[in-house]
C-alpha cells in the first residue's frame, strides 16, 4: 500500500511540475523562455568609419544605448517588460559619430511587434527590423544582410578576420 501511494504522489507531483513549467506532450522544454524586445541589424555601410561613435534604440518608452565597434554590421537589441503592448507604435534608431553632437542617422518607423512563444509557457513579443543606407529602417530584414551578419558572427569564432569589416 506505501509503494502505491508513493507511486500515486511521484506521478502527481511531476503532473504538478510539467503544469507549473507549461511543458506539456513529450516535447522537452530547456525552461529559458523567450524575451519581449525589438533588434536592429544596422548595416554601416555608405557611413564611413563608425567606430567609437554611439547608437540608441528607443520603443514602448525604453531605450538602450551603446557604443559602436568596428565591424560591418552591428545587432542592437533592446529588451522590453513582458506585458509590452504589441500594438503598433514608434521604434526610434540614432546612430552618433564619436566626438560629434549631431545624429548622423535619426530615423524611426511604426511597426506592431509580433508574438512569441517557446512552447513551454513563455510568452513575449518583439520585432526584427533593419537599418541600410538605401532602404533605411524597416521592418523586412534582407536575407542578404541577415547572411552576412552570420558570416561575420561565424568569422568571430574563428582566428580569422571579418571580410565584411569596413576599411
Amino acid at each position: 500500500m506505501r509503494r502505491i501511494k508513493r507511486a500515486g504522489l511521484v506521478v502527481v507531483g511531476a503532473a504538478l511540475m510539467a503544469a507549473a513549467s507549461g511543458c506539456h506532450g513529450d516535447a522537452p522544454c530547456a525552461g529559458y523562455g523567450v524575451v519581449s524586445g525589438v533588434g536592429v541589424l544596422f548595416d554601416h555601410r555608405g557611413y564611413g568609419d563608425l567606430t567609437g561613435g554611439s547608437y540608441q534604440l528607443c520603443a514602448r518608452g525604453e531605450c538602450v544605448k551603446g557604443a559602436l565597434r568596428r565591424e560591418r554590421i552591428t545587432n542592437v537589441r533592446l529588451s522590453l517588460p513582458r506585458d509590452v503592448d504589441p500594438g503598433s507604435g514608434p521604434i526610434r534608431f540614432r546612430v552618433t559619430r564619436k566626438g560629434e553632437g549631431k545624429a548622423v542617422i535619426d530615423t524611426s518607423v511604426d511597426a506592431r511587434l509580433i508574438h512569441q512563444t517557446d512552447g513551454c509557457g513563455s510568452n513575449a513579443y518583439s520585432r526584427g527590423l533593419a537599418f541600410t543606407k538605401a532602404t533605411g529602417l524597416t521592418t523586412k530584414i534582407p536575407k542578404s544582410l541577415s547572411d552576412a551578419w552570420m558570416k561575420q558572427i561565424r568569422s568571430l569564432a574563428t582566428a580569422s578576420p571579418d571580410p565584411s569589416t569596413p576599411s
